[in-house]
């Protein structure tokens, strides 16, 4: 189990927010007690957190967020791709020149196959338990994907304007200005079913990832 979260300013980055960052990423410490790592672009105003609990590959090959090789793209990733390694395979059959393998992850694999592959045809192929914030830095769009049962969880929301995400509501309230308001809507069906079904979450402004944004 690791955990990501981060934002998407609609203001000017300023140093608070590398703290806020931090914040954030420890409020889920529980999810990744190995590892802790984070990426900002102040010019785009996004920061990316993980919280790492390092299982394929124990080395700092496996440290997050992580770059692929031609530094296009950036992830925060949890979960486990079941066939990457028949992934790895695939793609040394069909790219062997344009591949630079660093570790062993399964991060490092759903990195390569996001930049040779594309992102549909990447999410098409993989099978496993995920939830991925992915920032294609040339094209400059930002991704949340969850795998297809929602076994690993994905929250985001808004907060006086900015974009916030994460692997637990723990997180975005730490984001500066949650208000904490209780969605009546997902509290009465809280009441009905004994639980909360996605899209909804406790709080006003905050969702569950139930399809890919």
């Amino acid at each position: 189990m690791c955990g990501l979260t981060g934002f998407l300013l609609s203001s000017e980055f300023s140093s608070d927010n590398k703290q806020q960052l931090k914040l954030m990423t420890d409020a889920i410490t529980h999810r990744g007690p190995d590892d802790e790592g984070f990426w900002i672009d102040e010019k785009c105003g996004i920061g990316i957190g993980h919280r790492r609990l390092a299982i394929l590959d124990l080395s700092s090959a496996g440290h997050q967020p992580m770059h692929s090789n031609s530094d296009r793209y950036v992830i925060a990733f949890n979960g486990e791709i079941y066939n990457h390694l028949e992934l790895r395979e695939e793609l040394e059959q069909n790219f062997a020149s344009e591949i630079i393998w660093k570790g062993h992850s399964d991060t490092e694999t759903l990195l390569s196959c996001f930049e040779l592959w594309g992102i549909d045809a990447t999410l098409e192929k993989i099978n496993g338990m995920f939830a991925i914030a992915l920032y294609d830095k040339k094209n400059k769009y930002f991704y949340l994907t969850r795998d297809r049962m929602g076994e690993k969880p994905l929250y985001y929301g808004w907060v006086n304007n900015n974009f916030v995400f994460g692997s637990e509501l723990k997180s975005i309230k730490k984001f500066k200005g949650f208000s904490g308001l209780i969605d009546r809507e997902a509290l009465a069906l809280f009441l009905k079913y004994d639980y909360i079904p996605a899209p909804y979450s406790i709080y006003n402004g905050s969702k569950k990832i139930d399809k890919r944004l």
